[in-house]
């Protein structure tokens, strides 16, 4: 999966479980052009993933903030929450001190 069936353009016009006189040209599945054709924006443009790492590490230091200012409470969150943003915060903490970090196109900031 898939088979291809292109239209005079070149373009595809439809895709096939298997192949079919029409649909004979294998295509591989993750490939940019079969995304796009399927409507997955999200990995079309390789740029949605990217920005959603990016914003969750502002909203990480939107409430270190709010934290520090005293403005909020981690201990008024629900006990789930309170796990999820103290085990984010220690994975982002030990990823900043490990050796491989020069490797790093982000170096955790916002």
């Amino acid at each position: 999966m898939p088979y291809a069936r292109r239209n005079a353009s070149g373009q595809l016009d439809s895709l096939h479980r298997t192949a079919t006189a029409e649909a004979s040209e294998y295509v591989d599945r993750h490939s940019h052009e079969v995304r796009q054709f399927l409507g997955d924006t999200e990995h079309a443009d390789g740029q949605f993933g990217e920005l959603d790492a990016n914003f969750v590490r502002v909203i990480e230091d939107m409430i270190d903030t709010l934290v520090a200012k005293n403005i909020i409470n981690i201990t008024d969150r629900p006990p789930q929450a309170q796990a999820k943003i103290l085990a984010r915060k220690s994975f982002r903490e030990r990823v900043s001190q490990s050796p491989l970090h020069v490797l790093e196109k982000n170096h955790g900031g916002a």
